[in-house]
């Protein structure tokens, strides 16, 4: 038997920003995380370069279907290999070295105030929705067309509609 070298692990602490570098000319989901990153640096500014960015912004959000507003506070690391259908609501946050898949929605549930919390490395898979306050732990995942209106503890594995707990993350 071969022993295979260990994946490489993770931070849920600190960003690797090499993962939102564009790897070629034509990628969209980076190329949106760099309009994206652009508009929250310049919030509140006025120039000529302001509207360049926001133009831009606008065109990446149109082009990748993603609506993710600056207002968002995301760390660094983030992945979105297909940003279709991403919807983020403006208070939610991010946590760093996080993979959204398409069609997730992060929102809020119009019964109890507050938005969705993610920590360090969540992966979170195709059509998930997390609704409300809730805060999802540190390498969670997310399963795919999971519904999570309740927190997740660290490292989960949740799936189902309403998500619960299969098991946990090595």
């Amino acid at each position: 038997m071969i022993d295979q070298p260990a994946a490489p692990v993770v931070s849920a602490t600190e960003p690797d920003w090499t993962r939102e570098r564009p790897t070629t000319r034509w990628d969209p989901s980076r190329r949106f995380l760099a309009a994206l990153r652009d508009m929250q640096r310049t919030t509140g500014r006025r120039s000529i370069g302001r509207k360049l960015i926001v133009l831009r912004y606008r065109f990446w959000s149109i082009v990748t279907q993603a609506d993710i507003p600056p207002e968002a506070t995301i760390a660094g690391g983030l992945i979105m290999p297909h940003p279709n259908g991403i919807v983020v609501f403006p208070a939610s946050v991010i946590g760093p070295n996080c993979l959204l898949m398409q069609q997730v929605t992060l929102g809020v549930d119009g019964r109890r105030e507050g938005a969705p919390r993610l920590g360090g490395h969540v992966d979170v898979s195709a059509g998930a929705k997390i609704i409300g306050p809730v805060t999802i732990g540190d390498h969670a995942l997310i399963g795919a067309n999971a519904v999570v209106t309740k927190d997740v503890e660290p490292g989960a594995i949740m799936v189902g509609v309403p998500a619960r707990c299969i098991g946990y993350r090595r």
